[in-house]
């Protein structure tokens, strides 16, 4: 096939560009400039889109032999990732931006280009499994697995998709990287959010959204505990950073359990408090088969790096609904859940949708 293969400038889309190229694919590699000022962005071991990536995606592609371009989607990554960010905050939800760069600039904006330019597929260095039935599923390296923000794809975008890493641990692809001669073979992975250059997310979203003083609420009381200087700095489950004038009445810690952006509030209480048992969300989109007509038992996970948990799940055209069969904490609307059914050969991506 004519494939394009994204490269980040990191070891995995270089091997992964690699393997295409191995497998006798006609392979040309790209590399996203999202940056409109790349200096504004993460650089060394912690980027993904800057100019140091851009050259070392350049260099791999040179070691292989591959045509390379560079594409500037800054504009759309600014409008979609970017802006997206900041305003689900300010609507008091938290945003994946990860899986929202997936979902508006990998496999859409570039897939779309890609198949206008006459490509077949895309190739990404994503570890996660695509099987010869077209179903979405887990990578074998279970630390690395990245099937939860890919699972936002629909089953035409997946159609034209390659994972090549799915079957590697992330050390395996680092030694092929190394006998390969790609000189990212030792390169650390990126790390937090790209377009925030110190790591500081509230001072990012301070300087967009500006100064907001409110209240910070007892659950229990429905006393004043505490001032924020804005709503959107919070997140649901966060401990640290809460700075409240009066401990609780027990000692123990206190967690942020909701935000209320209508009235500027954010309500604290006890780590119990943030135990939920059921999970609303919108936006679905089901890719592991036919939709089902009944409840079904899987396991659902509820943010990025979070342990599964088993659930009767119930799916429309427009929402998602899971019974958790044992409580969760720290839910938040805005991140994802997505739906797994467990398989011998890797569980298997039934769902994604957004938490409300």
């Amino acid at each position: 096939m004519r494939v394009l293969a994204a490269m980040s400038g990191g070891v995995d889309s270089a091997v992964a560009a690699a393997r295409a190229v191995q497998a006798g694919h006609d392979v040309t590699g790209v590399h996203l400039a999202l940056a409109r000022n790349p200096q504004t962005y993460r650089t060394g071991a912690r980027g993904c889109c800057t100019l140091e990536d851009s050259r070392d995606a350049r260099r791999a592609a040179d070691v292989l032999g591959i045509p390379f371009y560079v594409w500037d989607m800054a504009d759309r990554f600014h409008a979609d990732v970017v802006d997206d960010f900041v305003a689900e905050y300010a609507a008091g939800r938290t945003p994946n931006p990860c899986l929202r760069c997936n979902e508006k600039i990998k496999f859409a904006a570039v897939l779309d280009r890609a198949v206008a330019l006459g490509f077949d597929a895309v190739v990404t260095g994503h570890h996660a499994r695509l099987g010869p039935d077209g179903l979405l599923r887990r990578s074998v390296d279970v630390a690395k697995d990245q099937s939860y923000v890919l699972a936002v794809l629909t089953r035409e975008q997946l159609e034209r998709s390659i994972f090549p890493l799915g079957d590697s641990t992330k050390a395996q692809v680092r030694q092929e990287a190394a006998r390969r001669g790609l000189a990212v073979a030792d390169k650390p992975d990126s790390h937090d959010i790209c377009f925030i250059a110190d790591g500081d997310t509230r001072g990012f979203l301070a300087q967009r959204l500006g100064e907001a003083p409110g209240d910070v609420v007892d659950a229990s009381t429905g006393a004043v505990v505490g001032q924020h200087a804005g709503a959107y700095a919070y997140t649901v489950g966060q401990r640290r950073g809460l700075h409240l004038d009066r401990p609780a009445p027990d000692g123990k810690p206190r967690y942020v359990l909701s935000i209320t952006p209508k009235t500027n509030t954010v309500t604290v209480g006890p780590a119990e408090a943030l135990e939920v048992s059921e999970v609303c969300a919108t936006r679905p989109v089901w890719t592991g088969g036919p939709r089902p007509e009944t409840p079904i038992e899987c396991e659902v996970q509820l943010r990025a790096h979070g342990a599964v948990v088993p659930a009767t799940v119930t799916v429309t055209a427009d929402t998602l609904h899971a019974d958790l069969h044992r409580p969760a904490r720290g839910i938040a609307a805005g991140q994802a859940i997505v739906a797994y059914r467990p398989d011998p050969a890797g569980d298997i991506v039934l769902a994604s949708a957004t938490i409300t």
